[in-house]
């Protein structure tokens, strides 16, 4: 089964200032998302999807890892994917490129990452927005890096598409005070 990318689509976010008050250092994101032909839309339904896990996901995985990495062009601290099908494949086509090793061992091994990726899935109309969930890359427990980042494409999904992403974190969250409070606590 080939991986028939329509386009990828990047975005930056870099922040200096929240609640008015500046950071030490600018927190960026970088997403890259890859819209790509969902091979089982529109089909009979399909008990087996290990042809779609072995033919996309270590593609996907590692071209949209180096991608966010290369966007961020720092060192990545906190990491996420995501995905979203549209309305002619159902959420499991998603889930399945997303919840596999095969996609999160390449994304992870390039930013030598420890702990899973954090997710989020969900089936959209062209244009629907997912809010990608952000965790540290080696201690899921230090609350200050839990965060969500928001993304959308205004032309995809298409019904038979699916919006494949990788989401890469300089910091955690801007001023994380709750976060900085537990870790301080000994409760990260």
């Amino acid at each position: 089964m080939e991986v028939n990318i329509r386009k990828i689509v990047t975005y930056t976010e870099k922040i200096y200032k929240e609640g008015g008050a500046s950071l030490e250092r600018p927190i960026k994101i970088a997403t890259a998302m890859a819209v790509i032909k969902n091979p089982y839309a529109n089909q009979p339904f399909q008990e087996d999807l290990s042809e779609l896990i072995d033919s996309h996901c270590p593609v996907l995985g590692d071209m949209l890892g180096k991608e966010a990495v290369e966007l961020l062009n720092e060192e990545v601290e906190a990491y996420g994917k995501g995905a979203l099908v549209g309305t002619s494949g159902e959420i499991e086509h998603a889930s399945a490129l997303i919840h596999s090793l095969k996609f999160g061992n390449p994304f992870r091994q390039l930013v030598n990452g420890e702990s899973l990726l954090p997710s989020s899935e969900k089936r959209g109309v062209t244009g629907s927005s997912i809010d990608l969930a952000i965790k540290h890359k080696t201690d899921p427990k230090i609350r200050s890096h839990h965060q969500t980042f928001e993304v959308r494409i205004p032309d995809a999904p298409l019904p038979d598409e699916i919006v494949v992403i990788c989401v890469v974190a300089s910091s955690g969250r801007p001023h994380p005070r709750i976060g900085s409070l537990h870790d301080e606590l000994g409760e990260k």
